[in-house]
């Protein structure tokens, strides 16, 4: 591969803006098989909290049109074995790491922060659309203030870049990649999955047993193009774009929106190797349309 699709984003150059939606590639090993990690930009584990978590009952996974809902509830083994188990592997793998990160309180998020600092990891990647268990349920992504503080206490604790994974189920996306800004992020990562339902008419009730669930796939494209769009003109930090994207011309969608790099998630649980297809096809891409490096298309649509 060329240097051609080397893009920088917060100050860590990556082979190329491909990386894994967190919670569809679970640290890299189901997939290890289908995909060299070590080609991919960034392999982005799953998500992982300072203790484990058992997740939602089932049924927590419902087919939509174009898409899927999904009411997992963040299910992980727990930051121990992360450490002791996952890291060692996608390091034996030559694979660049971002580490999504999950809590129900500050203290939860800082508690694994301070876990990671002296990790051989790239970077971490905050969701904040966890729920705030202390502000009654609410997530922290939803008021620019809590966002605002939040970053602001990883920051302190965090020595890789940060960035802050921002709720679609918003008013205004832009405000909210602002607070996160103002709080110190080194980027913004969306959208994540937007809030729906659906109704099981054979059994007369919900598809899946936390009756609503995060709404993923080609569905929510559009929708993520635009917000992508929206954020990326009203921050000075990187973006990195996704939702929905399933093959190269989605993802050159994300990048000339705004997006420095794109992940790459449902897409994956039907066709594995996707995100290796879009590497080759963006490849292709700057050869054919005789670019020196793929950022010249970043943001390119005004």
């Amino acid at each position: 591969m060329s240097d051609r699709l080397a893009v920088n984003f917060a100050g860590i150059t990556f082979d190329n803006p491909v990386t894994t939606a967190s919670g569809t590639f679970g640290s890299g090993m189901e997939y290890s098989e289908f995909v060299d990690l070590g080609k991919l930009g960034a392999v982005t584990t799953k998500g992982v909290a300072n203790v484990p978590w058992p997740g939602n009952p089932v049924p927590r996974i419902a087919e939509t049109h174009a898409g899927m809902l999904n009411a997992i509830g963040l299910q992980n083994p727990g930051i121990d074995t992360l450490i002791r188990r996952d890291l060692p592997f996608l390091q034996e793998k030559n694979a660049r790491i971002i580490v999504n990160v999950c809590g129900r309180s500050k203290e939860d998020y800082v508690e694994v922060v301070e876990r990671l600092s002296e990790e051989d990891i790239d970077m971490l990647e905050i969701n904040i659309s966890c729920p705030n268990v202390k502000a009654g349920g609410i997530a922290f992504g939803q008021k620019p203030e809590m966002a605002e503080e939040i970053t602001r206490a990883v920051k302190e604790k965090a020595k890789q870049p940060v960035i802050m994974k921002l709720s679609p189920n918003v008013t205004d996306i832009a405000e909210m990649a602002k607070a996160v800004e103002a709080g110190g992020a080194d980027g913004v990562s969306l959208i994540n999955t937007l809030t729906g339902m659906k109704i099981d008419v054979k059994r007369k009730t919900f598809a899946i047993a936390n009756q609503t669930g995060g709404m993923s796939g080609p569905c929510v494209k559009p929708v993520a193009v635009r917000m992508v769009y929206q954020v990326a003109n009203a921050v000075k930090i990187p973006v990195l774009g996704m939702g929905g994207i399933q093959n190269t011309e989605d993802a050159l969608e994300f990048l000339m929106a705004g997006a420095t790099m794109v992940a790459v998630g449902t897409a994956n649980f039907f066709n594995p190797y996707a995100t290796s297809e879009i590497i080759d096809g963006l490849e292709t891409y700057v050869e054919k349309e005789g670019l020196t490096n793929i950022s010249e298309i970043i943001g390119c649509v005004r």
